[in-house]
């Protein structure tokens, strides 16, 4: 697997110097027109998509990351905590891990990554590669008003997402809105409920946060 492209540097600025970097590059960066990819086949458990990635993309959405792959075989041998669960999936870059779960187990999943046109046109274009119908997406930066006032997700997915370490706020305050403003379907807010656990598998690799007892958050640093 390739490596995607980065400044090391970057990854322990400051989030308002990473703010001001990626308006600086957005100003500099290609064109839709001029943006180049490449077409590759990568192997999911039961099944091969075909995956366009950016060759270099300013918000590093360009590449698969490793921990997409292992978090799908986790999913895989956790599938019943994604039936019948309305999923949001944070950082979903080109789209990979939520196609593969919409053709593994039909689920109702909304892809969202940082609020740019390319990341989106792309995700778009990866659900059309492999014959599944285009995934509603949100377009959202950390940190930033949440651009849906109706928050209708049970299960929030994500994996390799916090390559800048001082995101990791924006991110948390991401996080805490769409769990306060999570609303079970009797209509009713399950914050603070008993069933409140966290399990991380031998590695600390994968943090399951379930709120209350049927809708988990599920993160894959």
């Amino acid at each position: 697997m390739e490596a995607a492209l980065f400044s090391p540097s970057s990854l322990f600025q400051e989030a308002e110097d990473h703010d001001d970097q990626v308006a600086d590059e957005a100003d500099g960066c290609q064109s839709p027109s001029e943006q180049t990819f490449v077409e590759r086949t990568h192997t999911f458990p039961g099944m091969d998509l075909k995956i366009r990635e950016f060759s270099f993309h300013h918000l590093n959405a360009n590449l698969l990351w490793p921990g997409t792959f292992a978090f799908c075989d986790w999913l895989v041998q956790h599938k019943s905590l994604l039936i019948g669960r309305r999923i949001l999936e944070l950082g979903s870059g080109t789209g990979a891990l939520a196609i593969f779960l919409r053709k593994s187990f039909g689920v109702d999943i909304t892809t969202s990554d940082f609020d740019d046109k390319e990341v989106e046109e792309n995700i778009a274009y990866n659900c059309r590669a492999n014959e599944l119908e285009v995934l509603p997406h949100i377009g959202h930066s950390w940190g930033d008003v949440f651009p849906s006032a109706e928050v209708d997700w049970d299960l929030v997915i994500a994996s390799d997402i916090l390559l800048y370490v001082k995101q990791y706020a924006n991110l948390i305050k991401t996080l805490s809105f769409l769990l306060k403003c999570y609303k079970q379907k009797d209509g009713k807010a399950h914050l603070g409920s008993p069933f409140a656990t966290e399990v991380a598998d031998a590695s600390g690799n994968l943090i399951i946060l379930s709120v209350h007892e049927p809708s988990p958050l599920c993160l894959s640093p």
